[in-house]
């Protein structure tokens, strides 16, 4: 694509850094807090995403495949969504409180980074998974879909009402993730011997296996969780 069409404001992200992993480990780490994960304790989930949790497995199944995981990301991508439009409606009536204001549109920042990391997960599992196997598509790309927009309704609806509800939903959503993720690793050793290749890897970054890829994520879910962990106990923008 020639500079004259790419637009000013493509040329200006070309030239920053993406915004991939939100803490970048090494293998010897990755391998460390896989550890970490599979040693702690799960959270004691909610109604909600306990009710998530079993539509998942009665879809796809209780066995952790990759088009599972495809599924997983292309969810997780929608409390962030929810969040950000919230904290946006928000900023428009805090014209006269710059300092409000200004901890809304963080939040609006927060929010807008965490959805870009589950973007880069989501690509990747979409690159991994490849073509929908014939007679799949209802299921891979319809149902999800279905399941994405009931999850954001629900997600919106309790950001604006309590926003805890929607930040415990979340942490329990992506603590599931990261074990989740730490147990796929472990149930294929084979793995820590097959390269990863991917035309993402200049923005989500090079691993030395596919295994470490995955520990990668499933890390960047325990950052997620930890976040809503902590904007539980102040949910509000205070």
């Amino acid at each position: 694509m020639s500079s004259e069409t790419d637009g000013p404001v493509f040329r200006a992200m070309r030239d920053r850094p993406p915004f991939g992993p939100i803490e970048r480990l090494g293998s010897e780490r990755l391998r460390e807090e896989q550890e970490v994960t599979l040693a702690s304790p799960r959270r004691r989930a909610g109604i909600g995403a306990r009710s998530l949790f079993t539509i998942m497995d009665l879809i796809y199944g209780k066995a952790r495949t990759l088009e599972k995981f495809r599924v997983l990301e292309l969810v997780a991508r929608v409390p962030y969504q929810a969040w950000e439009n919230v904290a946006y409606v928000a900023v428009t009536h805090t014209a006269r409180q710059p300092g409000f204001a200004r901890r809304v549109f963080d939040r609006v920042r927060i929010s807008r980074w965490e959805q870009d990391n589950e973007q880069w997960h989501l690509l990747i599992l979409e690159e991994l998974v490849g073509e929908d196997p014939a007679g799949s598509w209802f299921k891979n790309r319809v149902i999800p879909q279905i399941l994405a927009f009931g999850y954001y309704q629900y997600s919106w609806l309790t950001y604006a009402i309590k926003p805890s509800w929607s930040y415990r939903l979340n942490a329990d959503f992506e603590d599931h993730a990261e074990h989740e993720y730490a147990l796929l690793v472990q149930e294929h050793p084979e793995w820590e011997s097959t390269n990863f290749h991917s035309h993402f890897a200049d923005e989500f970054g090079q691993y030395d296996s596919l295994a470490d890829l995955f520990r990668q994520i499933g890390y960047d879910e325990r950052l997620h969780k930890l976040q809503s962990e902590v904007a539980i106990v102040a949910p509000r923008f205070a």
